[in-house]
């Protein structure tokens, strides 16, 4: 049995109704360039990101909440203006946080299972 709940989200404004529902819980947040049809997102590090990220969930805190936000469309995401950029201060994907602090890891770095381990196991 798990010991966090993972729920997907899809754009911004889903995103941020979602974090609201958890607010009292430890929130990690995996933003990544939304999938195609295929089930394989736009972003390569996306791509290589994810497993390792997975293969780390058991490390999260017990009760915590794991939300996969899918960003948007490739042409959206480059938009300097699109939410995510603009409200969140995402510079990239895939980017791995631990919502309302200023604790992320960004592109390359979550592809470091030890970083990401840190990341899940800080109290």
């Amino acid at each position: 049995m798990a010991n966090y709940r993972e729920v997907k989200a899809q754009g911004y404004d889903e995103f941020m109704q979602t974090a609201q529902c958890y607010k009292d819980k430890n929130v990690f947040v995996l933003f990544c360039g939304t999938k195609t049809e295929e089930g394989v997102s736009w972003c390569p590090d996306c791509v290589e990101a994810e497993p390792v990220i997975r293969a780390e969930l058991q490390c999260l805190p017990e009760g915590s909440i794991f939300i996969y936000c899918q960003v948007g469309e490739r042409a959206y995401w480059k938009d300097p203006n699109n939410d995510f950029r603009k409200k969140l201060k995402l510079t990239a994907v895939p980017t791995l946080m631990k919502y309302n602090t200023h604790e992320k890891l960004v592109e390359e770095q979550c592809m470091k299972k030890d970083l990401v381990q840190m990341m899940f196991s800080e109290e």
